[in-house]
């Protein structure tokens, strides 16, 4: 049975408000990465297998994929430094798209072909971003060619969009608990120090922060040792 247009993004919209749902109630950025692969697969119409990846320096880093298919195809774009979604992040695109992986493609003539041995016949890539961040891409395969009609395009935009702020707010919230764990444990480590060797606040501070200068460690690693040895680091 077919649907009108009108009626068939209504059921999009709903299902993206039920995945921001779903990403907001994620306890750690690795799980709201592996939930926006899994709800690109439900959400796209032709789309059988998604992930994404980062670019740092020139190396890709695989954060999620729905597949050892997908993680191979992430490896040959590092390999061969060449690819639609290694091109939505290095050169900041926000949208690539290999209509038909069966046809010669001069863009990307050594992807396309090794992409096709694993079994695709078309790929997205969306750029990741927020406003202040640029995070990476979202990559969407089809087995099929021409997979990806304008809906499908428009639609995997529209989910990059809200999946980029997810993976942000993941990010920051990480980052903020980390902060606070890492602030919980120096101050604990500065009060073993203050009480079993009698030395004011801040000299029990300057012995962490030496310690962590001298070792070239971090200061929640010196801290967390105190904290397990109760011991004065040296």
């Amino acid at each position: 049975m077919s649907h009108e247009p009108g009626e068939i993004w209504e059921q999009f919209a709903v299902a993206l408000a039920e995945m921001a749902r779903d990403l907001l109630a994620q306890d750690s950025v690795q799980d709201t990465l592996d939930r926006i692969v899994e709800h690109a697969t439900l959400l796209i119409n032709g789309c059988d297998d998604a992930g994404i990846l980062t670019v740092r320096r020139g190396e890709v880093h695989a954060l999620a994929a729905t597949s050892e298919v997908v993680r191979r195809a992430d490896r040959i774009q590092q390999d061969l430094r060449e690819g639609p979604c290694f091109d939505a992040v290095t050169d900041r695109q926000q949208v690539y798209v290999i209509e038909d992986l069966n046809q010669p493609n001069e863009r990307w003539s050594r992807f396309a072909p090794e992409l096709r041995k694993l079994g695709m016949g078309s790929v997205m890539g969306f750029l990741l971003f927020t406003e202040d961040d640029e995070l990476g891409a979202l990559n969407l395969y089809s087995h099929q060619p021409r997979a990806f009609d304008e809906t499908a395009r428009r639609a995997g935009w529209i989910l990059a969009s809200h999946a980029a702020v997810a993976f942000s707010a993941a990010r920051t919230h990480q980052q903020l608990g980390d902060a606070l764990e890492t602030r919980h444990e120096i101050g604990e480590a500065m009060g073993i120090l203050m009480e079993r060797y009698g030395l004011p606040e801040n000299a029990a501070f300057k012995v962490l922060k030496k310690a962590s200068q001298d070792r070239n460690t971090k200061l929640r690693e010196i801290a967390r040792q105190v904290c397990e040895t109760g011991e004065k680091p040296g």
